[in-house]
């Protein structure tokens, strides 16, 4: 568009609009007053709004910790919360614990109430609202694995306050609130509370009543304490535990020792600054930075180191172990994770990363098979989505220089958890005969419509998503061979290097998609590249549909585009999916594709398999067109504002490739040690690692419009690579890019290797 002047009158008018606007949404909106720390420029609220399937969650808590909270409602539409959290055992689960104060008399008294709130205040350590009805004042702060309570009551009724357990029990033991609740798989989470004011009266809660007692158990399991009328401020502190109550007491006594809500918030804004602060960025606009800061506060969230004084509580065998010194960490969606997430903990956290793969191997040897976890969470592994590709994790880490891990172990876990476990996605179960048929044929055998299921080892819904698992375990595979070639397992190494180019039994030379094939090895005709497969693709892909899939090579790029034609042609047919329409109305569309929202044409920004695809122009001497494509996707679907965040996050999957595509470059092969180079948001960012070292990332002119990388210096020497080494980047140093807005098409040319 032409630019404008605008007069003063205009002006005045996009003022008052501003400043209504700031009004209308808070802490949803850009911070009206420029915030002070990294902290402050994190919005929880980005995303609270789904466009399609879950949103993301305003999660409280430290980084990495055992203890989360969240409002427990539906989004941020909902128009009432459910009691207070005090415990949220699983990424995106609900609350096990809830806490429900009462200031006025209750006509039905219930475990847990509903409340009409307003004035709600969330930040990454602390949380407050107001609780209309009761008009209470309700202020929360949070460490590692306890919090507090500070509640003010304005009413003149007694005040109450209802602790429940959804499934367990709670007591009263003269001191505090003791309890338990069962959250499956022989795993029980703990709760230990004490108010700084002793209640007048203690009783239970059943069937609506209120009778004597100090004990209750079974489903809803709820206990009453009643304070005097004069106790118009009442602080409840309480520690959480997996182990068992009593820990879950030490932990409190540990880390909260006074009744002091503004030193626990002071010590958590810290806590998060200090983990913040390992990536500063200079310049950019105020709304990159929060949306930076706030991609990077979720990749804390997860997974969350559970070790209470050098302890843990097992969710794979439903034992206590000593942890040995090493934190034992979980809920962690590797399928999600691997891409982004455990590369970004490998650049900026490597001594945690390392114990979280050690946690891995730990897990692996605690359950019945020694194979890798797939989806590990608190009460185990769900072993969930497609593939295994916790090998990735391994080997990324591996070549990047990580070895205080039992390499070893891990090495042999996950290979039983690619050869001896099913590749049937969403399933536990031994390999079977569609696996047998794999490692025979070198594909997964898809189904023509009508045909019955035979294999056992298949999901009824998941289905067999017999491409996505096909290219996902060639790719595990390449991991597993270049790990066994690291240990000097040279049979292993050209065992698995020889299985790792299975994707090519699916490619079809004509359409230049990966077409599935039946048992005879036929491609299924007819068949549509956008909807066939079925509800999420299952049948075939899996969640996305082959538009996605036809860039899940990440292992072997130039064959892939080789596959293709040849570099000019992948560039083609880049181009096309980002133009190519959806082909139905958006409702038939997001009707079977739920998880492909995001669209660009048929890419979607939405979903973890399509985040290295924007960078594989990189590979095809078309650099200009990945740096366009890096910021324009982010400029259009990440964005400080309540629908800020286009598809599911995972807890950190999709928010990590945010914080490193606006660094400026991404690993778009976990486990090849070197990242591709994209168009940076900001003049300045600094990496500060753990050895010591800082790696800045100068983009001198950058700006949206300035998006083009013209010329690169590396440590002051010319750099005409779309690549990076990790190496480069640990030994310290200062990548510098001069910026322009026109394309430079002959920066970027240098062949990438692998």
């Amino acid at each position: 568009m032409p630019k404008t002047r605008f007069n003063k009158f205009q002006q005045g008018l996009v003022k008052t609009f501003l400043l209504l606007y700031f009004s209308a949404f808070g802490t949803t909106a850009l911070h009206a007053q420029s915030p002070s720390s990294a902290v402050d420029y994190v919005n929880p609220y980005m995303g609270n709004i789904s466009h399609l399937l879950v949103p993301t969650y305003p999660t409280v808590h430290l980084p990495n910790s055992l203890l989360r909270v969240y409002p427990e409602r539906g989004d941020y539409t909902a128009d009432r919360i459910r009691g207070l959290p005090l415990i949220v055992t699983s990424h995106r689960g609900s609350s096990a614990f809830n806490l429900s104060p009462i200031a006025n008399k209750q006509k039905e008294l219930k475990p847990i109430i509903s409340y009409s709130y307003d004035q709600e205040q969330i930040n990454p350590y602390s949380y407050s609202v107001y609780l209309d009805e009761e008009q209470i004042q309700v202020d929360y702060a949070v460490s590692h694995q306890s919090a507090i309570y500070q509640l003010e009551f304005e009413g003149t009724d007694d005040p109450q306050f209802i602790f429940n357990s959804r499934r367990g029990e709670m007591k009263w033991d003269e001191d505090g609130v003791s309890g338990s609740q069962d959250i499956g798989n022989r795993t029980k989470v703990y709760l230990y509370a004490e108010a700084d004011v002793k209640p007048e009266k203690v009783g239970l809660l059943k069937d609506g009543k209120l009778l004597e007692g100090t004990a209750a158990n079974g489903d809803q399991a709820a206990i009453i304490l009643q304070f005097p009328k004069t106790q118009r401020k009442i602080n409840i502190r309480y520690g959480i535990s997996f182990i068992d109550a009593e820990q879950a007491k030490a932990n409190l006594r540990r880390e909260i020792k006074t009744y002091d809500l503004e030193k626990v918030k002071d010590y958590g804004k810290n806590t998060w600054n200090k983990a913040l602060g390992k990536l500063k960025v200079e310049g950019g606009t105020e709304n990159d930075r929060h949306i930076f800061y706030t991609s990077l506060y979720r990749t804390f969230e997860r997974p969350v180191n559970i070790s209470e004084d050098g302890r843990y509580f097992s969710g794979f065998d439903g034992q206590v172990h000593q942890d040995s010194g090493i934190p034992f960490y979980t809920d962690d969606w590797i399928w999600d994770s691997y891409r982004a997430h455990h590369p970004l903990n490998v650049l900026i956290e490597p001594t945690k990363e390392s114990h979280i793969l050690q946690s891995f191997v730990r897990m692996s040897e605690q359950m019945p098979n020694f194979w890798f976890p797939t989806f590990p969470e608190i009460n185990g592994d769900s072993r969930r989505m497609n593939s295994n590709h916790g090998v990735a994790a391994i080997l990324d880490a591996y070549k990047k220089g990580i070895r205080s891990f039992e390499v070893e172990r891990a090495y042999q876990a996950a290979k039983g958890a690619i050869t001896e476990k099913t590749l049937a996605p969403w399933s536990g179960k031994p390999a079977g005969g569609m696996d047998r048929f794999f490692y025979e044929k070198g594909y997964i055998p898809a189904l023509r419509p009508g045909d019955k299921e035979i294999y056992p080892e298949v999901h009824g819904f998941e289905k067999r998503q017999p491409v996505a698992v096909t290219l996902g375990t060639s790719y595990d595979l390449w991991c597993l061979a270049q790990l066994a070639k690291e240990l000097g397992k040279t049979a292993d190494y050209e065992k698995f290097l020889q299985l790792s180019f299975n994707y090519r039994n699916l490619f079809n030379e004509k359409t230049k998609f990966f077409h599935p094939k039946d048992a005879e090895g036929k491609f299924l005709e007819p068949f549509d590249y956008v909807f066939s497969g079925g509800q999420g693709a299952r049948e075939t892909y899996g969640e996305n549909n082959a538009w996605i899939y036809r860039w899940d090579v990440q292992h072997n790029i130039p064959d892939l585009i080789q596959l293709m034609g040849g570099k000019q042609q992948f560039v083609k047919e880049l181009d096309q999916m980002f133009n190519q329409g959806l082909g139905k109305s958006k409702f038939d569309f997001y009707q079977q594709l739920p998880d492909h929202t995001g669209n660009v044409g048929q890419f979607s920004m939405a979903n973890e398999p399509s985040l290295h695809i924007p960078y594989l122009y990189n590979y095809a001497e078309a650099a200009w067109m990945t740096q366009k494509r890096i910021k324009t996707l982010i400029k259009q679907w990440f964005r400080n504002d309540l629908m800020g965040v286009p598809g599911d996050e995972d807890g950190g999957g999709l928010s990590s490739f945010v914080v490193f595509s606006q660094l400026g470059f991404y690993p778009v092969t976990p486990g090849s040690a070197v990242y591709s180079i994209g168009s940076p948001f900001f003049d300045k960012a600094t990496i500060s690692m753990e050895n010591g070292k800082t790696f800045t990332v100068i983009a001198k002119n950058t700006s949206d419009k300035n998006k083009y990388i013209q010329s690169a210096k590396l440590n002051g020497k010319p750099w005409n690579s779309t690549e990076i080494t990790h190496v480069d980047i640990a030994k310290g140093g200062t990548l510098e890019l001069l910026m322009g807005d026109k394309a430079n098409k002959s920066w970027g040319v240098s062949q990438p290797s692998f």
